[in-house]
């Protein structure tokens, strides 16, 4: 099974810059590769979907919003949001009328809720949370990102992918929804000297000259330990839970290496 991590970017123009693809195969990377735009990143994957014997992706962006918005709007499921953005979500970027803020003149207003329940019940990585999808401007914002995501999760879907765990077909090829955060552990990313000593200590023996394509920024870093954590996890991604609670089920869910829950709501620890 082939593993292939996306660490996405939500900019407006010049994603090429942010956006990069890493793919692993049995714990080891193959390869890592920027400078495509979200539409062409997509395009591969479309032409992949039949691949044997199956294909498992990972995107860093929330694949939803809290519940109490998608009801607000008259979201029945996951994928009525994507096709509304896929129409409206430039406008929402651009107003950025609450619920969405971050924008000049735009501060963090009072909302039932700011988080999905499974970014709530994430743990904190080096004092890092996830942050909430409502968040489009300032520092650390990941609203635009999910967004401009939205629309490619109705295309894979429509192309023969299951997104977990929306779909109750979970096996590949499946995308699911990552935090590179929970894959990488509480390495400081933005220095290129950490990120080196990162992967002498946990990917030994990686050839040089992908060695320095994942140390050239923090974004091909990202996508290449995320690949490779997922790859090593290959027997739970065949077999991912149907989730029996209809709120995650609109929602989402974030796949963790440590913990995702079971069909009972309770957390299951891999390995």
């Amino acid at each position: 099974m082939s593993v292939v991590a996306v660490d996405w970017s939500g900019r407006r123009t010049g994603e090429g810059r942010h956006l990069y693809t890493a793919e692993a195969h049995g714990g080891v990377l193959l390869r890592v590769d920027g400078g495509r735009t979200r539409e062409q990143v997509v395009d591969e994957l479309v032409a992949r979907v039949g691949e044997a014997p199956g294909l498992v992706v990972g995107m860093d962006f929330s694949f939803s919003l809290p519940a109490w918005f998608l009801d607000e709007r008259g979201y029945a499921a996951a994928r009525d949001l994507w096709d509304a953005a896929a129409s409206e979500g430039e406008g929402w970027l651009s107003a950025c009328a609450s619920p969405f803020w971050g924008r000049p003149g735009r501060p963090r207003p009072v909302l039932p809720a700011h988080l999905r329940t499974t970014e709530a019940a994430m743990v904190a990585v080096g004092g890092i949370r996830p942050k909430s999808s409502f968040q489009v401007g300032g520092a650390g914002s990941v609203g635009s990102g999910s967004v401009r995501g939205f629309p490619s999760l109705a295309r894979l879907q429509d192309a023969g992918f299951a997104v977990w765990p929306f779909d109750t077909a979970t096996r590949p090829p499946v995308v699911v929804e990552v935090w590179p955060r929970a894959c990488t552990g509480p390495v400081v990313k933005s220095d290129g000297s950490a990120r080196a000593a990162y992967l002498r200590e946990h990917l030994p023996g990686l050839d040089a000259a992908l060695c320095d394509d994942v140390i050239a920024s923090e974004d091909a870093f990202d996508a290449a330990v995320t690949a490779v954590v997922m790859s090593r996890c290959e027997d739970e991604l065949r077999h991912l839970p149907t989730l029996p609670d209809p709120t995650l089920r609109r929602e989402g869910w974030v796949w963790s290496p440590d913990v995702t829950p079971s069909v009972r709501g309770a957390p299951v620890r891999w390995g």
